[in-house]
């Protein structure tokens, strides 16, 4: 067995079954490859390396070959690879990804020029309508080129896709690699909620007690960037805000907007046209109670402090009351210490804010990979469902979609 197969499948089955050519120019940038096509595996693709003369330059085939298992197809021979991968074949690739992507290669592919292995796999994707995805690797002067830029466009309106460049300095680089799987990922996966505008609000609120402290909550995050993620995988133009003091990083491919407090929120849903989005999501913890901020920093040794609290205000009424007038579906969140409680509590929120959907979940499961969830509505029968929290999220926008 190859060292590749250890390794498919490990972190998610996202690409099982999926078929990816990965196309290596002449970029120095071909060096990362190495882990890019590692890292696909790792979601379960089985990577078909397709390589320019100019690139074995730059990196070995036999490093490829290792990398994914696959010797590197360096050349065209009697067998026509270009067709039996990405020809008007029964089972053809799932996608054409040229990662890195040199000027050179841009150029020739939006003048129908195919004189490498890579130009010729990729005139035979778009003739056999394969999605194919570029990722750029040049110095700035070549990638700000107004030809260059040109030719970008042309190959967008025969509808190829692109991830831009990280620019750093004089240098159009590679973004990184969590940014370049999940581009893969949206273009293979089915585009159920495509052109769908949705915002997830979460992670934890953090109110200050002084200067120095702060009251928070355990809420890691987790459930907001699992459905930020999965709506993006899907189409969606996903937007996510997120909070402070959460303990996941947010998505690097997912624009997200930075809260702190419940008065940062409410600031954001006044600022913000909330009526845009098809879909709000608010599964943020926000704190019910805002200590009142004491001046400066309140000295140690004390015997004893006291913390005077309000109720803070409810950012779910908020954002019903902004979009009152549009077809925003809203879905909200209920955490209760006891699954008893669920039921009543979704059902009063329902009622009370003209919601769509509340999602109810005990304190059981906080920070956990996994969790329990009961799905509450105007019209349906409650539904239930345990499983880790990134099934969950596809679950939860397949029904609310």
């Amino acid at each position: 067995m190859h060292p590749a197969e250890e390794i498919r499948g490990t972190k998610s089955r996202l690409l099982s079954k999926k078929q990816i050519i990965l196309g290596l120019t002449g970029s120095i940038a071909a060096v990362e490859t190495i882990k890019l096509a590692r890292e696909l595996i790792r979601h379960g693709a089985e990577v078909i390396p397709v390589m320019t003369q100019n690139a074995t330059k730059i990196i070995h085939p036999d490093a490829i070959w290792f990398a994914t298992g696959e010797k590197p197809i360096t050349r065209l021979t009697g067998v026509t690879e270009h067709v039996t991968f990405c020809g008007q074949v029964k089972k053809p690739a799932d996608l054409l990804l040229i990662c890195p992507c040199t000027a050179n290669t841009i150029s020739k592919m939006a003048h129908g020029i195919d004189d490498t292995t890579v130009t010729t796999f990729a005139t035979t994707a778009i003739g056999s309508k394969i999605p194919i995805l570029i990722v750029p690797a040049m110095h700035i002067s070549m990638y700000d080129h107004k030809i260059i830029q040109e030719n970008i466009k042309k190959c967008k309106k025969n509808g190829i896709k692109f991830i831009e460049p990280k620019i750093e300095k004089n240098k159009a680089k590679l973004p990184e690699t969590e940014e370049i799987i999940a581009n893969v990922i949206r273009e293979t996966n089915k585009k159920k909620l495509s052109n769908k505008k949705i915002l997830i609000i979460g992670g934890s609120t953090s109110e200050p007690i002084d200067d120095v402290r702060s009251i928070t909550n355990r809420s890691s995050g987790k459930t907001a960037i699992s459905l930020a993620k999965n709506a993006f995988y899907h189409g969606a133009q996903a937007e996510l805000w997120y909070g402070k003091t959460s303990s996941e990083k947010p998505p690097i491919f997912i624009k997200t907007t930075i809260f702190e407090t419940t008065n940062d929120l409410l600031k954001m849903i006044n600022k913000s046209n909330l009526k845009k989005y098809d879909i709000i999501i608010l599964c943020a913890a926000i704190s019910d109670y805002i200590p009142e901020k004491q001046k400066g920093k309140i000295p140690s040794g004390k015997n004893k402090v006291i913390l005077e609290l309000k109720p803070s205000q409810k950012i779910i009424k908020n954002i019903r009351e902004e979009t009152k007038t549009s077809k925003t579906k809203i879905i909200a969140f209920k955490l209760e210490t006891k699954k008893e409680n669920l039921k009543e509590k979704a059902t009063k929120l329902l009622k009370q804010n003209n919601i769509d959907y509340v999602i109810g979940n005990t304190t059981k499961n906080l920070g956990k990979n996994e969790n329990e969830i009961w799905i509450f509505s105007k019209n349906r029968k409650t539904i239930h469902r345990k499983d880790k929290k990134e099934n969950l999220a596809g679950y939860i926008l397949d029904i609310v979609k």
